[in-house]
């Protein structure tokens, strides 16, 4: 792919210059010059172009993927990172649904699928006997092709049968578990974590790089059906919910 072009010009003047890289790049994104999802030029291009160090260049561009204007991909490149979407924390919806409705190409692949025995924490988190046979399944959701979350779930037997033999390329879990056990309450945790090694490299994130883990559980009834954590790169994720009040002051949330 080609990538962005660069206007050969000199870095000077009493603010630091990895200051004025960062406000150049940012200038031709807000201009247009560089648009979302472009490869931008590489780090031996804009010294050349730009008549800097390379550290100075190095720490402009590592600053503004923290900042979530730049994605970086490991063994590909740095490219302009997309408006970074909202997932909504109250309802539940599934993410194909979500990334469709962005106007962008949902795929899925499956890392794992099978049965296991519950250990401890997964026992605690489905209301289960320690030892007691799982579902378990790991799946990396991408959006054109860029890795977006990645979903491990463990869920309860008796509340998805058929589970282990669904076809999750052209239906997400999501969609699977809310025909055969529909959610009637969802709890939600979001934390700011450090990827392992297998999520840094099914997300191909850099390392040092954070992550925000959503962890979920969804009831149907009283059977807790999922216990699922989803791991999304942080920079290019934002999680947000909105309430209303009713007159007495208690809150209204929707779960579907």
């Amino acid at each position: 792919m080609a990538g962005a072009r660069t206007e050969t010009g000199t870095i000077n003047g009493p603010t630091p210059r990895y200051r004025q890289v960062k406000e150049y790049i940012v200038r031709l994104i807000e201009d247009g010059g560089w648009r979302a999802g472009e490869q931008v030029p590489s780090e031996s291009t804009l010294v050349r172009d730009l008549k800097v160090s390379r550290m100075t260049v190095n720490r402009a561009l590592r600053e503004l993927t923290h900042e979530g204007l730049l994605v970086r991909v490991q063994g590909t490149g740095t490219f302009v990172a997309e408006k970074r979407p909202i997932f909504n924390l109250v309802e539940l919806r599934s993410i194909a649904e979500e990334i469709r409705e962005r106007g962008q190409r949902h795929t899925a692949h499956v890392e794992l699928l099978k049965a296991e025995k519950a250990n401890t924490e997964t026992a605690r988190d489905l209301g289960l006997a320690p030892g007691a046979p799982v579902w378990h399944s790991v799946l990396v959701h991408a959006a054109d092709g860029v890795p977006l979350q990645v979903e491990d779930r463990f869920v309860n037997p008796a509340t998805a049968p058929g589970y282990l033999d669904a076809d999750f390329e052209s239906q997400t879990p999501n969609e699977f578990l809310m025909r055969s056990a529909p959610a009637t309450e969802v709890e939600h945790i979001v934390e700011a974590v450090m990827p392992d090694a297998r999520i840094r490299r099914l997300l191909k994130m850099a390392a040092g790089e954070p992550c925000l883990r959503l962890r979920r559980r969804t009831w149907s009834g009283t059977q807790i059906v999922s216990a699922a954590r989803l791991y999304y790169p942080g920079h290019a994720h934002r999680f947000a919910t909105r309430f209303s009040y009713r007159a007495d002051g208690t809150s209204k949330r929707s779960f579907i």
